[in-house]
């Protein structure tokens, strides 16, 4: 049986990455994630790591050569602009976390792209802010 600090979470995000060890790092700089595993090719390209949050998970990967991040696929696809102008989430990742305030703060400093700052989210009750990462996969995190 394995142990309870090795167990996924019953749902797991995998995003894809053209570069996963920077996006790895920046990750963990920038929301502070904590790094549970990285795996890397022949070449030593790394093809997959694992971050975890809390009792969550998040996996990146490498898909191959051809993939495209959202942010480099915008730069010549006029539909993919149009979506990015919005700061919702249309695809990504809602995070909780404590000390929100701060949270956002360590974002800011790494570098995100602040979609949305801090908000009341009045139906649910919980306050909440959006962001994007270099690559331009969206992120939500809320307290």
């Amino acid at each position: 049986m394995a142990d309870e600090s090795s167990r996924m979470p019953t749902v797991v995000p995998m995003i894809s990455y053209q570069d996963v060890a920077a996006a790895a790092d920046w990750l963990v700089e920038a929301f502070g994630f904590e790094e549970a595993g990285r795996w890397s090719g022949a070449d030593g390209l790394v093809l997959h790591v694992n971050l975890r949050a809390g009792d969550g998970v998040v996996m990146l990967g490498f898909p191959s050569e051809d993939y495209e991040s959202p942010r480099h696929h915008a730069e010549h696809c006029a539909a993919a602009r149009e979506w990015g102008r919005s700061p919702f989430i249309v695809d990504g990742v809602l995070v909780e976390v404590a000390e929100l305030d701060r949270h956002l703060e360590r974002a800011r400093a790494a570098g995100a792209t602040i979609l949305s700052e801090l908000e009341e989210n009045v139906e649910v009750g919980q306050r909440q802010y959006r962001v994007a990462d270099p690559e331009g996969h969206r992120w939500m995190f809320v307290e």
